[in-house]
């Protein structure tokens, strides 16, 4: 059970470890972009390259009776979008294993990549558990651990993640099914969330350090994405890097050597490398402060 890019790899890797996959089950169609014509999950069309029957149900909460009906020793959700209710947890005698990307009790929730990366974290993973009814509170399988890099964004790490949750699930699975495998209970006292993204999440408060910034913008590439405004017009930041200047007050947008800086919170500022203005293309934060002539002292996000 799966939707993502990210539970692809898993996917694939156990196909290529030999388990027989009796069914995929994933989100059904639905409507994308500006033609808002009927798009496939990556799940779905990953099975379908692999040759696997797929089903879509609306809820799937109503497929217990089809899912008994496959009688697999185990299942597996990856990403998949949907509760899975206690009638089905209980039907596979090795339990549901799932792949969550982040080092639990942290990061619970659905968007544990990008809010580690937001939040700063020098260091992630993934980890196998066994799904119980809570929101990613069952007990933990295996671990692996990476670092997250200076410049990595959510994408990035996603991609990596989701290679490693992969190798684990294999892992995971040869270890349930040996017999040798000793759950460990979650530290509910230390978890914390990683709720799903919204848009105001994106918007960028200049009065935080640099250093903040640029991670939550890494963190919310590429949706909400990090988005101000300049003269009354939205602004979205694409890439930018914490630069040495000094002297800008929050929010305060100039050019220094060639380069557009905004200042931040602390003393610190903000290199914007690449922007792109509502309605119209991004350009090069250089290419953007000579179209714009910008005047002293010039403020974003007013």
């Amino acid at each position: 059970m799966g939707t993502p890019l990210f539970a692809v790899a898993s996917l694939e890797a156990l196909v290529a470890a030999g388990h027989t996959v009796a069914a995929v089950y994933t989100q059904p169609d639905r409507p994308k972009g500006r033609g808002q014509e009927l798009a496939i999950s990556p799940v779905k069309e990953a099975a379908l390259r692999l040759g696997l029957p797929v089903y879509q149900p609306e809820r799937v909460r109503r497929c217990t009776e089809e899912l008994a009906g496959f009688g697999a020793k185990a299942m597996v959700v990856v990403g998949y979008g949907q509760i899975i209710p206690q009638s089905i947890i209980d039907l596979a005698p090795l339990g549901i294993v799932n792949v969550h990307g982040s080092l639990l009790p942290k990061y619970r929730g659905a968007a544990p990549i990008q809010w580690a990366i937001a939040n700063g974290e020098t260091e992630t993973g993934v980890t196998t558990m066994r799904i119980d009814a809570g929101l990613d509170t069952g007990d933990m399988l295996k671990k692996a651990t990476t670092a997250i890099g200076a410049e990595e964004t959510a994408p990035e790490l996603s991609a990596r993640l989701a290679g490693m949750g992969a190798e684990l699930l294999v892992a995971t699975l040869a270890a349930m099914e040996e017999g040798r495998m000793t759950p460990e209970p979650q530290d509910n006292a230390a978890a914390t969330l990683a709720p799903i993204l919204k848009k105001e999440d994106g918007a960028i408060d200049w009065s935080r350090p640099a250093s903040v910034i640029h991670a939550r913008l890494r963190g919310f590439t590429p949706w909400p994405g990090a988005t101000t405004t300049f003269r009354g017009t939205g602004l979205k930041v694409l890439t930018a890097r914490v630069s040495g200047v000094t002297g800008l007050a929050p929010g305060e947008v100039a050019v220094r050597a060639r380069a557009l800086v905004a200042g931040c919170g602390e003393g610190t500022a903000l290199e914007l490398v690449e922007v792109q203005p509502e309605g119209r293309k991004r350009v090069s934060g250089e290419s953007f402060a000579n179209g714009a002539r910008l005047l002293e002292n010039e403020q974003l996000g007013k």
